[in-house]
C-alpha cells in the first residue's frame, strides 16, 4: 500500500498556518537548495470546488501544479493514461482528471469543464458579486490505483489555480521528494529544528495517516482473534489429555505398582503433548504455506478493488516467523500437557486398580 500512494505522493509536504506569498519561502527553499538529501520540490495550491459536465455536479479537489517541476515530486506523469500534463500556452486552463472522476463526469480529452470556485460564493449568496466560475479543457486523464485520487482529484497549472481561489501570489505550501522514503521522519525534525513552528510539515505517514490507522486496527484486531483461537486450541488439547489421564487410570497404576517412578509418569504424558504439538504444528506449516503459495501465485482471496487500494490480499514469508511460530506452538503444547501430566502421577497406584 505504501509503494502505490508514495509513487504518487510527495515525500513531504509543508505548509504555512497563513496565506504567504512564494517569497516568505526563500529561506526555505535555499535550505532545500543546499540538501542533497532533497531530490526536487515545488510548490502548489489546493481548494475544493465544483466541476459541472453535462449537468452533473461534483464537489472535488482542485491542485494547482507547477507541471514543469511535477516530475521532480509527483508520479502524476508516470500515471498518465490520456493526454498530457501541460499547463503552457493553449493549455494554460488545461485539467488533468482522475480516471474514475473523468468517467463520472462522462469525458474525455478535449472536452470543456465548468469550475465554480467557492472563493466568490459569499458574495454571490449576498447578491454582491458573481461567483468565480472558469472553463478548463481537459488534457490528460490519469489513474493512480488509489480511488480516492482517481475519483475526487483534478490538477491545473499553479497560475490558474490561483486566479480559481483568489489567492492572488499566495500559495498553499510546497511539495518534496527525498533521495530515500525512510529519510521523511529524519528531515522533517531537522526542518523543526532550522526553521521551529513557521511551517507546519508533513510526512508521507500523515498524508494518508487514517488509512494506516485502520490497518493496524485491523491488524490489531486479526492478532487479538488469532490469540483467542490458540486460547481454545490449548483447552482442547488439555481436555484431551485430562481424559487421557482418567481413561487409562488402571494402566497409570499398573505401570506405578510395577515401579514406574512420578517422573517416568509425568515425561509419558509430556512427551504426548509435545507429539501433539509436533504433529500440529508440521500439518499447520505445510498447509499454511500451500496457502500462502497459491494467494500469491493465483491471488484466491481478492479485494473489492472499488474499496482497497490492492487488488488481492498480500503474502510474503519470512523464515523467522515460520521458527518463531513452530517453538511458540510445540512450547504451547508442552504447557499444555503439565497439568494433566501432574494429575496422573499424584494417583495411588492402590486405589487407580482398586476397582478395575
Amino acid at each position: 500500500v505504501t509503494s502505490i500512494l508514495v509513487q504518487f505522493d510527495p515525500h513531504i509536504r509543508i505548509e504555512t498556518p497563513t496565506r504567504t506569498t512564494a517569497g516568505a519561502y526563500g529561506e526555505l527553499e535555499q535550505y532545500l537548495d543546499a540538501s542533497r538529501e532533497v531530490v526536487g520540490y515545488s510548490p502548489y495550491v489546493q481548494g475544493k470546488a465544483l466541476v459541472v459536465s453535462r449537468n452533473i455536479n461534483r464537489v472535488i479537489n482542485i491542485k494547482g501544479i507547477e507541471h514543469r517541476r511535477v516530475r521532480e515530486v509527483s508520479g502524476l506523469e508516470d500515471k498518465l493514461i490520456f493526454g498530457v500534463v501541460d499547463f503552457d500556452g493553449k493549455n494554460r486552463n488545461g485539467v488533468v482528471l482522475g480516471i474514475n472522476l473523468a468517467d463520472r463526469l462522462g469525458t474525455v480529452v478535449g472536452d470543456t469543464i465548468a469550475v465554480v470556485s467557492p472563493a466568490g460564493s459569499e458574495l454571490a449568496l449576498l447578491q454582491l458579486g458573481q461567483p468565480i466560475i472558469r472553463r478548463f479543457v481537459v488534457v490528460g486523464i490519469y489513474e493512480s490505483n488509489n480511488k480516492e485520487y482517481d475519483g475526487q482529484y483534478a490538477y491545473v497549472g499553479l497560475e490558474a489555480a490561483q486566479r480559481l481561489f483568489g489567492r492572488g501570489q499566495t500559495i498553499g505550501g510546497i511539495e518534496l521528494r527525498l533521495t530515500s522514503l525512510d529519510n521523511a521522519e529524519g528531515f522533517r525534525q531537522k526542518l523543526h529544528a532550522k526553521f521551529g513552528s513557521t511551517f507546519r510539515v508533513l510526512t508521507w505517514y500523515d498524508l494518508h495517516r487514517d488509512l494506516y490507522t485502520v490497518m493496524k486496527i485491523e491488524r490489531s484486531m486479526a492478532y487479538i482473534i488469532l490469540c483467542l483461537i490458540i486460547g481454545i486450541a490449548l483447552f482442547n488439547l488439555l481436555g484431551s489429555l485430562t481424559m487421557t489421564v482418567i481413561e487409562k487410570t488402571r494402566d497409570i497404576g499398573v505401570l506405578r505398582s510395577m515401579g514406574a517412578t512420578t517422573d517416568n509418569i509425568i515425561r509419558v504424558f509430556r512427551t504426548q503433548g509435545i507429539f501433539v504439538g509436533v504433529t500440529g504444528t508440521s500439518l499447520g506449516l505445510i498447509i499454511g504455506l500451500l496457502l500462502v503459495y497459491l494467494q500469491d501465485r493465483y491471488h484466491i482471496r481478492k479485494l473489492d478493488p472499488s474499496v482497497y487500494i490492492i487488488p488481492a490480499i498480500p503474502v510474503e514469508i519470512y523464515f523467522v516467523d515460520i521458527v518463531l511460530i513452530a517453538v511458540t506452538a510445540i512450547g504451547l503444547s508442552w504447557l499444555a500437557s503439565y497439568y494433566p501430566a501432574k494429575r496422573a502421577a499424584k494417583l495411588i497406584p492402590v486405589e487407580a486398580i482398586r476397582w478395575e
